[in-house]
């Protein structure tokens, strides 16, 4: 790992960009965005487009990069600190337009993204906690400890506060790796008929 290196500087509009077009490569077989966007071609612009427009207005959340000998992000982490879940309402908005855009071509993809986001509204926990919302690794570079990195980077101030951690897994196989860090599976997620579940994983205070 001596090749990669966390970097919690902000970012600007290029590096939302660059993590935008990584998460769009990690999530590019999810069995979520897979359902919402069966067209490879389709889903691999509206993935970019959608998280482009939810990261460039993630002004109350917290993004952690990891970086390359070249300065390349090939790896990041966002999150929502305690108190910031839900965003608010302004933040909302201006992240609609992305989502649409990401999903015009489906409207019926729009329905039920919008299903899954209440269902994951009303499953967050009611108490003050920190919320991981994306981590993602490139795959090149996946199973190199780039996640463990960005793990372990926000758990050491996360057990220092003192408080619990959230979030939710598309995929049943990432169950094992989170409870790695002391994360336990609290709910099962499955808001469309025939459509994949979400794991939602709780991790107690420290």
């Amino acid at each position: 790992m001596d090749q990669f290196r966390i970097d919690t500087r902000e970012l600007d509009s290029a590096g939302i960009n660059e993590v935008a077009v990584v998460a769009s490569r990690a999530f590019y077989t999810d069995p979520f965005f897979t359902f919402l966007s069966s067209r490879a071609i389709t889903r691999s612009r509206g993935l970019t487009l959608f998280f482009r427009g939810n990261l460039r207005h993630w002004k109350t959340g917290r993004i952690v990069t990891v970086r390359d000998q070249d300065d390349r992000i090939v790896g990041a982490a966002a999150w929502l600190p305690t108190g910031m879940y839900p965003q608010p309402i302004r933040t909302q908005l201006a992240q609609i337009p992305g989502t649409i855009r990401a999903l015009y071509r489906r409207p019926r993809s729009l329905l039920n993204g919008n299903t899954f986001i209440n269902a994951i509204a009303k499953s967050h926990p009611k108490e003050l906690h920190w919320y991981l919302f994306l981590l993602v690794a490139d795959p090149e570079v996946q199973r190199r400890g780039i996640g463990q990195m960005l793990l372990d980077e926000a758990l050491t101030q996360i057990d220092a506060e003192g408080v619990p951690t959230y979030l939710e897994t598309q995929k049943v196989d990432n169950i094992a790796y989170y409870r790695r860090f002391g994360f336990e599976l609290q709910n099962t997620l499955t808001p469309v008929k025939d459509g994949p579940s979400l794991y939602a994983m709780y991790r107690p205070a420290r």
